[in-house]
């Protein structure tokens, strides 16, 4: 499944203060909103996690979807389903990885300040 995606969801889903809604249009030209979750360079690509801001049929509630960039023959850019299985496992992966570091910086972050308090 390929999505057919103009220039402004592109660059907002490359701009990192940039959180809102992206509108993508499936091979019917309609429209599917998702939440941007997550950008993740992976071997020279690209892949855009993003979840459906609506019920879609074979996605759970709890599932996001793994994009790659592309261009199409008019060298527009889109977004394409990934579909190979260990492709998104590395995207995942990768993903998951990125939140732990989050996650410990923020804790380093939490300690820090407790102490500084506790000094004052």
């Amino acid at each position: 499944m390929s999505e057919k995606v103009d220039n402004d969801p592109i660059r907002r889903l490359l701009d990192k203060d940039d959180n809102d809604p992206i509108i993508l249009y499936d091979e019917n030209d309609n429209q599917v909103e998702f939440e941007q979750i997550a950008l993740i360079p992976l071997e020279d690509k690209l892949y855009a996690i993003l979840k459906p801001a609506k019920k879609m049929e074979g996605v759970a509630d709890d599932e996001a979807i793994v994009f790659n960039f592309q261009e199409d023959e008019e060298k527009d850019p889109i977004l394409v389903v990934e579909e190979n299985d260990k492709t998104i496992d590395q995207v995942f992966e990768v993903y998951n990885q990125l939140l732990d570091e989050e996650e410990k910086k923020s804790q380093k972050t939490t300690k820090s300040t407790a102490k500084k308090t506790k000094k004052d």
